[in-house]
């Protein structure tokens, strides 16, 4: 059910948008129409690397981009880029998935300011997206494909990094605030400075929601309210050693509904992560070492009021450290290598006690991995660039994998036309919960991902910019849950290990599917009129010996994909645009009937840069108040109007 309620704004909302009006001494903020610098991505050889140089596939997304959006979640920004694709049980804070090219959601890694972050208690032991905000981020790049070579499991889809606001000046600061349908409130903040000795910045944020229901038959709002701050700082000791500090953390309560309906069952959700690193440089800048050590961790609980016994009737805490060394040598002007190693730490504790019983046990598990890795990058000719490298994980559990890559990249104009061709294989090894759960299985192996792309991007004058990527990707010892017989005699992975309890099903390698896809894209501005747009034909299907399913796409991921755009950016500031987003019809689950239709959804927005530093925004999501599902008998946010303003100091 959706309410159809206007903005609403409290006094204390009010309060703070006169305060930010007031703010004296207002910077310059980026300016709406400059063209976004995409001269390096950090994504792709985890260091800077001209994106002319880079042969995977790879979309970057500057400050002035993202504002430009007007994004709430991150997941709001992604979906507006090639091949991504989103399902969402409900509004903001539920259960999201996001698959890039047809991968599944646990198959993308996602990086913060250098620190990869997961949830090993997670069932696919990957990062979810739920509650992941826009909040201090300046900048996202999306690197498509199989990506296992510097990023170790999980990076058969692709990698998400996302890169926190910088200082730039002695002192400086930002405030934002919007406030919108179903009571929605979105505030941000940050300070920050540099110096001969330290660079630093803090930022918070809050959002708060009354929502929808999650349950498209529900008729009680799941609210949604979140916590988050971020932190980073740069200790120069001296020209060629330095120390790096960086934090985030955030803290959520989710509503949420049964499979029947609406529920009074919420959750807790707190994440954070910790950063320490050292940075020396060494000949004369030509060989650059890092030693860092990082974590993450994430804590998730699950009440139900109407349990009569013990409402927690979930409980998880998931933990993952990390000791990393990369170095990057530049051995010659036209060759440069990348190598490091790495020791990864999972530990996994939960429990989920039977319906209103008092049995609650915590359950800890652990597994380890020792990885090397190398990458060689060559330019043998001017315009030309040959990468290739090696992988080599050791895990507790499962023993050795060794994935490799090659790739080229040529542009004869200095990069007004870029050509890209890459071959990349991923691995995801078995997330704890796969393997220790009651549904558990410690014989599985990972699963392996070989893929290959060419592309080519084409910049015509000052105005014109179109791309076209094809790739291809076959996975397979894909982990699915199996499901046990109901009569005869079951067989002996249908009992709990060590025990004669039995169960009705487990996880086991029964699957393969192969992908593959088009992805076109083009923006073009002539005077103050601009238009962009991209389309995605991903033809991701089962390929599994003897299924059902054989030949038959993946659910829910649309075989058709398209963003467009358009409006008028005046030099006065004002820049206004109308934006549509299609998603062709899927399955709802595999093996199932259940068809999810297809649907588009068109938005309105503005803003205005009043002063050097200070922009009004507003904006008109799903005007046609369209009803549609990514999940099946889960809503869907209407038609939302929000309104804000942000400033730079």
């Amino acid at each position: 059910m959706r309410f159809a309620q206007y903005p609403v704004v409290s006094a204390t909302t009010l309060a703070s948008i006169l305060a930010l009006i007031a703010s004296p001494a207002l910077a310059e903020e980026p300016v709406p129409g400059e063209a976004p610098d995409t001269s390096i991505v950090v994504t792709a050889l985890r260091g800077p690397v001209e994106q002319s140089r880079v042969s995977a596939t790879v979309t970057v997304l500057d400050e002035v981009a993202i504002r430009q959006l007007q994004p709430i979640a991150l997941t709001d920004l992604l979906l507006r880029t090639p091949g991504i694709s989103l399902t969402r049980n409900g509004g903001f804070g539920t259960a999201t998935s996001m698959r890039i090219r047809g991968a599944d959601s646990s198959q993308t890694v996602m990086v913060i300011d250098g620190v990869r972050i997961s949830d090993p208690s997670a069932t696919g032991g990957g990062y979810s997206f739920s509650n992941l905000l826009i909040d201090d981020i300046e900048r996202v790049e999306i690197l498509r494909g199989p990506q296992s070579i510097l990023w170790g499991s999980d990076a058969i889809g692709g990698v998400v990094n996302v890169l926190t606001r910088r200082a730039e000046k002695p002192l400086e600061g930002s405030m934002a605030v919007e406030a919108g349908t179903h009571e929605t409130v979105n505030a941000q903040a940050g300070i920050g400075g540099t110096g001969s000795l330290l660079d630093w910045r803090v930022a918070g944020s809050t959002f708060t929601t009354q929502g929808i229901s999650a349950r498209s038959n529900g008729t009680e709002p799941d609210g949604y309210q979140r916590t988050a701050a971020s932190g980073t700082a740069t200790l120069k000791l001296t020209p060629d050693l330095s120390v790096d500090l960086r934090g985030y953390w955030a803290d959520a309560r989710n509503d949420f509904d049964g499979t029947s309906g609406d529920s009074q069952a919420y959750g807790l959700t707190t994440e954070w992560t910790g950063y320490v690193g050292v940075n020396l440089a060494l000949l004369d800048g030509r060989f650059s070492n890092r030693l860092a050590v990082l974590q993450t961790e994430t804590d998730r609980e699950n009440y139900d009021p109407a349990r009569s016994i013990r409402p927690l009737n979930f409980d998880a805490h998931g933990r993952v450290r990390r000791f990393e060394y990369q170095g990057s040598f530049d051995i010659a002007d036209a060759v440069q290598l990348v190598l490091g190693a790495e020791r990864e730490e999972q530990r996994m504790t939960t429990a989920s006690p039977g319906n209103n019983t008092n049995a609650y046990t915590l359950v800890p598990q652990s597994a380890d991995t020792n990885s090397i890795y190398a990458q060689l990058r060559v330019t043998p000719l001017a315009g030309l660039t040959i990468d290739g490298g090696v992988r080599h994980d050791d895990q507790s559990r499962f023993g050795g994998s060794t994935v490799f890559s090659a790739g080229a990249v040529y542009t004869p104009n200095a990069g007004r036309t870029v050509l890209r061709a890459s071959y990349d294989e991923g691995f995801k090894a078995p997330s704890l919960y796969q393997l220790f759960s009651i549904y558990g299985s410690a014989a599985l192996q990972p699963e392996n991902a070989k893929g290959w792309s060419v592309g080519a991007e084409q910049t015509l004058g000052d105005g014109l910019h179109a791309s076209a990527t094809w790739f291809e990707r076959d996975t397979d010892n894909l982990i699915d849950f199996a499901y046990c017989p109901t009569s005869g005699t079951l067989p002996a992975a249908c009992f709990i290990p060590g025990t004669t309890t039995s169960r009705f099903g487990y996880y086991a390698n029964v699957r393969k599917a192969h992908a593959k896809g088009l992805e076109l894209a083009a923006q073009a501005q002539v005077g103050v009129l601009f238009a962009s747009g991209n389309y995605s034909w991903i033809a991701a299907e089962d390929r599994s010996p003897g299924s059902a399913d054989l030949g038959r796409q993946l659910a829910r991921v649309p075989r058709h994909l398209a963003n467009i755009e358009g409006g008028v950016d005046l030099p006065q500031g004002l820049r206004a645009s109308a934006a549509a987003r299609y998603a062709g019809r899927t399955f709802d689950r595999a093996g199932g009937a259940t068809v999810l239709p297809d649907y588009w959804l068109v938005d309105l927005r503005a803003q205005w840069r009043v002063a050097d530093g200070l922009t009004f925004n507003g904006r008109v999501e799903n005007i046609a108040d369209k009803r549609y599902e990514t999940a099946g008998g889960y809503g869907a946010l209407g038609r939302t109007v929000y309104i804000g303003l942000r400033s730079r100091f």
